[in-house]
């Protein structure tokens, strides 16, 4: 099955990003003969439209994109063996050529000694329009460059932008899901387009209505394999050094909720009951931490929540245990889904008064003494520059 995110490419103009951004860019391929810079470099975040404007606006001109991957280079030589020679030959069958080279990042490690200067020797020399992609254009390592090319910021999309996009893959695919729901996969994603439609493609699978549930379910599952490894050295062996290494790197919260839900399931009577106790003592040290900032505390956190509870046991276990994603976790984002235009005019009704989100999400519970016509809704919504649902869920509480 062909990827949607292959299947459903957007044209130029329907690309989920700020039509400042693609301006900029379509003036740089278009006028690159004007330009005094022979570069343009793409930033922002991950899923947010910088390698598919690229290839959207090649279509809609006729372009060929000769895309290279900067983490691919290894030294000098081989960028200009690559982009030397990419970047003066003519395009055999398009009007014209871009040279992409994305994740820009990967280019100068240790390795790459001299790859940053390389690549702006040959910007000066190009004969065609170069294209660079970065998450962050801001790293030290990339300051030689950012004054030789034009910097294009791209921000990520809205959640109703993702969520229409999501909208109108998922009637071509006869896929049944509820406004709600596609807003829901944007939000997990934090409106990495490119993200939100591969879950949807993934929950497509289920043949049936995509649920809230079924989203934070997909969200949960998609966590690093690494946490069932992890749970497997600690439930079922004893091995001391071998445990405390795998979860060194692990978030001690995510990996104490893992912990708390798969226990049960691994040990009985009163392995039971030393486990919890040491995962008790664990927590009191989680709660100094948050009390103190004692975070020398965190060494003895994660020796109680390996080596503590792995020698709980014992015995070794051996066969098969099918460990479950903590239900706490779903719970949680379940109510913060309930409350999100509660939250999202709370942010913007902070900014604008200059108060903390605390406060002003205080405030919102007496907006229904104050807005009770439509007219002054109207007025507040404008102001705010609120969203459609935020206005539904804003209207409904000041009837």
């Amino acid at each position: 099955m062909l990827p949607f995110t292959e299947k459903y490419k957007p044209r130029y103009d329907e690309i989920a990003c700020s039509q400042e951004s693609k301006s900029a860019l379509k003036a740089f391929i278009v006028d690159f003969s004007k330009q005094k810079k022979k570069a343009a470099l793409l930033y922002g975040p991950s899923g947010c439209g910088k390698t598919s404007s690229v290839y959207a606006l090649a279509s809609q001109l006729n372009y060929e994109v000769i895309e290279l991957n900067a983490s691919d280079f290894r030294n000098k030589q081989e960028i200009h063996e690559i982009i030397g020679k990419a970047s003066q030959q003519q395009s055999l069958f398009s009007k014209g050529k871009i040279i992409l080279i994305d994740e820009l990042e990967g280019i100068s490690g240790e390795i790459d000694r001299g790859g940053i200067p390389e690549v702006i020797r040959l910007i000066e020399v190009t004969s065609w329009p170069i294209v660079l992609v970065a998450n962050d254009a801001w790293q030290d390592k990339l300051r030689p460059l950012r004054s030789r090319v034009l910097l294009i910021e791209f921000k990520k999309a809205d959640k109703t932008t993702v969520a229409k996009t999501l909208a109108k893959i998922a009637a071509k695919e006869k896929i049944s899901a509820s406004p709600e729901v596609l807003e829901a996969i944007a939000i997990i994603n934090n409106c990495d387009v490119r993200a939100s439609i591969n879950d949807l493609q993934m929950l497509a699978a289920l043949k049936k209505p995509i649920t809230k549930l079924d989203v934070a379910s997909l969200h949960v599952r998609e966590k690093d394999e690494s946490i069932f490894k992890a749970l497997q050295n600690v439930l079922k062996t004893r091995a001391s050094i071998n445990v405390f290494d795998n979860v060194q790197n692990m978030d001690q919260d995510d990996f104490f909720l893992w912990l708390d839900e798969n226990i049960p399931r691994e040990y009985k009577r009163q392995e039971l009951t030393e486990a919890y106790e040491v995962l008790s003592k664990a927590d009191i040290f989680r709660g100094r931490i948050k009390r103190w900032q004692y975070w020398r505390f965190l060494y003895y956190i994660m020796a109680l929540l390996t080596v503590g509870v792995s020698h709980a046991k014992k015995e070794e276990k051996n066969g098969f245990t099918s460990y479950k994603p903590p239900s706490r976790i779903l719970k949680i984002w379940l109510a913060k889904q309930k409350q999100a235009e509660k939250l999202a005019i709370a942010e913007k009704l902070a900014k604008v008064t200059h108060c903390s989100k605390k406060t002003a999400k205080q405030e919102i519970d007496y907006l229904r003494l104050a807005f009770n016509t439509q007219s002054k809704i109207e007025v507040f919504a404008n102001e705010l520059k609120l969203e459609e649902k935020e206005v539904e869920w804003l209207k409904a509480r000041c009837r």
